[in-house]
């Protein structure tokens, strides 16, 4: 298990029966990088990601 998986499942266990919107998540997103300019860039590359079509991921 990595140490990000704890934080996973503590979503999971929170919020796993809940519907966000992507526009919600996108939200919250920038929330946490305005408090944590840090990640920015780890931020950046896991909205990349989500944005992503399954189908892109086979092209590459």
């Amino acid at each position: 298990m990595y140490f990000t998986d704890r934080g996973i499942e503590e979503l999971t266990e929170r919020r796993g029966e809940e519907q966000v919107s992507v526009e919600w998540l996108a939200d919250r997103l920038r929330s946490f990088v305005d408090q944590n300019p840090s990640f920015e860039d780890a931020v950046e590359r896991l909205a990349s990601f989500l944005a992503r079509d399954d189908s892109d991921d086979l092209d590459e």
